[in-house]
């Protein structure tokens, strides 16, 4: 079997060519073919095989057009121009290339990753949002065009894209994988991660990519234990529709059979002050991101963007502050509840329902808004179908900097979620 990255870059530019032109995942890139092979044939004398290859060797990704990779330009799914948004390499795509990646494309964004839509479709049902605003990095995922891709979450643009495509969507704890040369919606809240269409695919990006990785972390999943689930009753679980909630009663009462302790219990019982004070700090950040282009560039946005700008401009400095506070009490608060009730991971729906119908929206984040809020690591897995045939995933959340117990634990609740059951 061939092996080479040559190889591998031919395939994925065959697989982009006759999947892209209904699912819209890729920025369009003349030349395509002939960068991929150019990048591949250099990684190919560079890794013959003779000293072992990296662990990525070969391995095609989509990297979101919010994330500068040379020899591509940056637009951000907006029309202010390439030059105005240009910067170094970031990091992350540095360690991905050391590791014989293959940077396949630049994956669509919604504008400057806030909520203004690219023309990405669900690969499942094309009439339907694949979410945002890493829509393109899931849906290539989902449709096959590439193993793996990068995204960025702010509130949900992981977890609910991942939910929406049917694939596994990773955000790691806050500032795991380095930001440097991403550009920024909140950096309160601005976390880099990845998706695959299972676990065992993800896991070893996520070891190159996150610092200081340690297999499997210590205790816990190195020593076999399974998780105990908490499920946060309350106002923040009822924002999930009757359909997804439904499915996902099913399925955690679905663990429970196969053995897992699963807990209930309500949190958190301020969800609209947090929901508020994460607007605070959001807008606020994105004004100021905007600061240097906004002015210059202002026709060049889209309305929805503009407007979350003009939002942020009208919010003062002790507004901010005081929301900053509120934030690092709330993951105080989170952390001291999985303690003092035995709990590993927080389950929940991954989204309010299945990915709605129409291109003009991404959906509602709102299911990924505390724990996006808080910086702790959170994954999407996928768990059935709902009536119409579109995929559901179920959020599993972990304590702060417990990235590797949250994917060895994953491999185990993966097989669980994803099994087969009548429709909801």
């Amino acid at each position: 079997m061939d092996t080479s990255c040559a190889t591998a870059a031919a395939r994925v530019c065959d697989r982009i060519e006759a999947a892209d032109g209904e699912i819209h995942a890729f920025v369009p890139e003349p030349g395509r073919r002939e960068r991929l092979l150019r990048e591949a044939r250099m990684a190919d004398q560079r890794w013959d095989g003779s000293g072992g290859r990296p662990a990525l060797f070969g391995v095609p990704v989509g990297v979101k057009d919010i994330v500068h990779a040379d020899g591509l330009s940056t637009r951000a799914g907006s029309d202010v121009p390439a030059e105005a948004l240009a910067g170094p390499q970031a990091s992350l795509v540095d360690r991905l290339r050391a590791a014989g990646a293959l940077v396949a494309g630049k994956t669509v964004t919604a504008e400057f990753a806030v909520t203004a839509p690219g023309p990405t479709r669900n690969p499942h049902h094309l009439g339907h949002t694949p979410g945002g605003s890493s829509s393109g990095s899931a849906a290539a995922v989902a449709a096959g065009m590439v193993p793996l891709a990068v995204g960025t979450q702010t509130i949900g643009s992981m977890i609910r894209p991942a939910a929406y495509c049917g694939v596994v969507g990773f955000k790691p704890t806050h500032g795991r994988i380095p930001s440097d040369g991403v550009i920024a919606n909140a950096p309160t809240f601005d976390t880099v991660g990845l998706f695959a269409p299972d676990v065992a695919t993800l896991a070893p990006a996520a070891a190159v990519l996150c610092d200081g990785w340690r297999p499997s972390g210590d205790g816990g999943a190195a020593t076999g234990r399974r998780p105990v689930l908490g499920i946060p009753l309350g106002p923040y679980l009822d924002r999930a529709d009757a359909e997804a909630r439904s499915s996902f009663e099913e399925r955690a009462g679905r663990l429970e059979v196969a053995g897992f302790t699963v807990r209930r219990m309500p949190f958190p019982d301020d969800f609209d002050q947090v929901r508020a004070d994460q607007v605070v700090i959001g807008r606020y950040e994105l004004a100021r991101t905007h600061a240097v282009w906004f002015p210059r560039y202002a026709e060049r946005y889209r309305e929805q963007t503009a407007e979350a700008i003009r939002q942020g401009q009208r919010i003062g400095d002790d507004a901010y502050a005081a929301a900053l506070r509120a934030r690092a009490a709330f993951r105080d608060r989170l952390v001291a509840a999985m303690d003092r009730d035995g709990i590993d991971l927080w389950i929940t729906p991954a989204a309010t329902g299945p990915a709605p119908y129409g291109l003009q929206s991404t959906g509602n984040s709102v299911m990924s808004l505390p724990w996006s809020y808080a910086g702790v690591p959170a994954l999407a897995l996928p768990a059935g179908r709902a009536a119409g045939s579109l995929p559901l995933g179920v959020q599993c959340v972990a304590r702060p900097g417990a990235d590797e117990r949250l994917l060895a634990w994953a491999l185990d609740l993966e097989s669980t979620l994803a099994g087969s059951s009548p429709p909801v």
